[in-house]
């Protein structure tokens, strides 16, 4: 196993079972734990005053960029990783936001919310 520029390399074996191994690229475990602590930078108590769309549009920005970095090799488990943890992390700020925690309309998901507010699914 290799670690470079923010990518693991690993030869794995062959899921047919055959005798030859295939080059495993993926996401490393610290590139994940650094985009993590941005997007915590990102999604924090002190920019609580910036209005929900704006943030949005701001982390569409951050992680479009991101997923082009890292869209080479099998980045599925990482986008999945970072998806849901922008997710939450939104769904818990819009909460705290207010004296009144925000709810979205009768029968919406807090993800279909921000996905109709445009949010990027990696």
């Amino acid at each position: 196993m290799y670690e470079c520029q923010g990518y693991t390399f690993r030869y794995d074996r062959d899921l047919k079972g055959r005798r030859q191994s295939y080059l495993n690229v993926t996401i490393s475990k610290k590139a994940l734990k650094r985009e993590r602590q941005k997007l915590r930078e990102m999604i924090s108590k002190q920019r609580c005053f910036v209005p929900l769309p704006q943030m949005i549009e701001d982390l569409n920005g951050h992680l479009t960029g991101w997923a082009n970095y890292f869209s080479y090799g099998y980045p599925r488990k990482g986008f999945r990783q970072i998806n849901t943890h922008v997710r939450q992390r939104l769904t818990r700020h819009v909460r705290r936001r207010s004296q009144r925690p925000f709810r979205p309309a009768n029968g919406v998901s807090y993800y279909e919310h921000f996905d109709r507010m445009g949010l990027v699914y990696l």
